[in-house]
């Protein structure tokens, strides 16, 4: 007779069904918490990491302006970061007009037809000429 060990099966998406008490919730909570929770030297994570641009670069832009004569980690983060998320959004826009003529490269006039056509790129009007 062969022997064999019940392995309890927990599921990896929670039941819409099911109930949940409260201290399984607050202990899930707790769980979240902890594993994103570092501490000493390990939780000083480059912002480097976290940037797709090179943020030398990008101080060494912010102190071209005459206002600016000195220039944290931490802003030069933030408007590395929002950067990307502008050059996310204006390319996603621009391919809205390159799928309407059946292509998937972007080209200017995509660029240029975005932002005709969107009010939160009006400032850009002309600076492509």
């Amino acid at each position: 007779m062969a022997a064999t060990a019940a392995t309890p099966v927990t599921p990896t998406e929670p039941d819409p069904d099911r109930c949940v008490s409260e201290e399984e919730s607050r202990g899930a909570e707790v769980e979240e918490e902890n594993t994103q929770q570092h501490t000493g030297p390990a939780a000083a994570v480059s912002h480097s990491r976290l940037s797709k641009l090179p943020l030398a670069r990008i101080k060494a832009l912010m102190k071209t302006d005459p206002d600016v004569s000195l220039a944290s980690q931490e802003s030069v983060f933030i408007i590395a970061k929002a950067t990307e998320l502008f050059v996310e959004m204006i390319a996603k826009d621009s391919l809205v007009y390159a799928q309407q003529g059946k292509r998937k490269t972007l080209q200017r006039k995509d660029l240029d037809n975005a932002i005709e056509a969107i009010d939160e790129f009006a400032f850009l009007e002309g600076t492509l000429d």
